[in-house]
């Protein structure tokens, strides 16, 4: 393998570093990051799609909610004038209950597909990602290190212009991936949000039930009462069946995001700090490979691939707070299926109170699991408000520097938005 030099006269001409695979040149890499972008619109047309599904959830149990109380009243004051009203909200709530369903279903399909949210180890430029089986399922692998590579990556001062390019090409190249295994885990994470909706709604369909029996006893009602413990019971395990793969996915989004935080960054390559600097033997100053027969427009071109990558490095640092916001709203999401399990075996409890031994371990039993859930909730929560309320992302004025690398910095100008021009 050929060492690079300062004097390597074809540096400007070739699409690879020295001792590079093919895969390593930009425009493989390019070809790599547009399959990751699809990839990751995938992921956002189901996150939509899972939340068209929560909202059709919305209006399933407030129509299962009208039916309920249609039923409710009718059984308490029979017929009367009130028969009329009663009907009116019967009917809201069928229409209610089947729009409901129409809106949940496709999601349910969408969500029932399988997410692989395997990624590969990134290595600042050392191994180079590759693309197979392009289509409707790309794989993504990772070649062998390419020797030499480490030590090639050290000398970044060093290099020429379009030799940092192509570790900047391939530095782009990772981050996409890691920013589409995030959008991965917050689409599981939706997922098991939308399956906790169907829970809270299944939980207040068995209380109902049982409160109705326990209520009126047995009669002629009570195949609807049975009924809707049944339905009930479907649609809680319905639920879970999407909170348990949604569980998983946070616990592991979340440590994806502390293993990448704990990494070095760009800027550990490109502006090393003074500790990593002493430690090799290019410590101190070091001259960059100007040549005369350079034009302004090489190392522009190279300024905008380092913009590019400092941009893409923003933007997953955004993806990693996402993830953890995403987290935080799962986490909410517990509570809230915690909050209504346990009021429902709290309602019944008081109501009722402790006469009969069975009932009363059973409502204990909802209401230490409604608890389990909201600690499990807050737990997943409290970490993300913290982190949260470190990154404000949200400023009065926004100020953004228009760079032109033909010319002096100190001489670029800035151009600067104001609240009101971007709300």
């Amino acid at each position: 393998m050929s060492t690079f030099h300062p004097s390597y006269n074809d540096a400007n001409s070739q699409d690879l570093n020295p001792g590079f695979p093919p895969s390593a040149g930009r425009t493989p890499l390019a070809k790599v990051r547009t399959f990751l972008a699809e990839k990751r619109s995938a992921f956002s047309c189901q996150r939509t799609v899972l939340a068209k599904g929560r909202t059709g959830l919305a209006f399933l149990r407030t129509g299962i909610s009208f039916m309920a109380i249609s039923l409710l009243f009718f059984r308490i004051f029979g017929f009367g004038y009130l028969t009329i009203l009663e009907a009116a909200l019967f009917l809201s709530g069928i229409v209610m209950t089947v729009d409901g369903f129409i809106w949940y279903i496709p999601a349910r399909k969408r969500g029932k597909r399988l997410l692989d949210c395997r990624s590969t180890e990134s290595t600042w430029g050392t191994t180079v990602l590759e693309v197979s089986n392009p289509g409707d399922d790309p794989l993504f692998s990772r070649t062998a290190p390419v020797t030499g590579a480490g030590e090639l990556r050290d000398n970044w001062s060093s290099l020429s212009p379009v030799m940092r390019r192509r570790f900047l090409a391939s530095d782009r190249t990772d981050l996409a991936e890691e920013r589409t295994t995030l959008a991965c885990y917050r689409t599981l994470m939706a997922r098991a949000r939308t399956g906790l909706s169907f829970t809270r709604t299944g939980i207040a369909f068995i209380g109902a039930g049982i409160a109705l029996i326990r209520q009126f006893g047995y009669g002629p009602w009570t195949t609807l009462d049975l009924g809707m413990i049944v339905l009930g019971l479907l649609m809680t395990a319905e639920g879970f069946y999407w909170y348990l793969p949604g569980r998983r996915a946070g616990a592991k989004g979340e440590r994806t995001v502390r293993e990448a935080e704990s990494k070095e960054t760009l800027w550990d390559f490109i502006f090393p700090p003074a500790h990593r600097l002493s430690k090799t033997k290019h410590a101190g100053p070091r001259k960059l490979p100007l040549k005369a027969s350079y034009s302004p427009g090489i190392w522009a071109t190279t300024g905008l691939a380092l913009e590019r990558t400092a941009l893409a490095d923003r933007r997953n640092v955004m993806a990693k707070l996402r993830t953890v916001m995403a987290r935080s709203r799962t986490g909410l999401a517990f509570v809230r299926t915690g909050m209504s399990v346990s009021a429902v075996g709290m309602g019944l409890l008081v109501y009722f109170g402790a006469g009969s031994l069975s009932w009363t371990i059973f409502n204990v039993a909802l209401l230490a699991g409604g608890l389990g859930l909201v600690t499990d909730g807050l737990y997943w929560h409290i970490p993300a408000e913290r982190m949260r309320r470190r990154l404000p992302y949200c400023f009065a004025d926004l100020e953004i520097v228009d760079p032109d690398y033909g010319r002096p910095a100190r001489s670029w100008r800035k151009v600067i938005f104001s609240h009101d021009d971007l709300s």
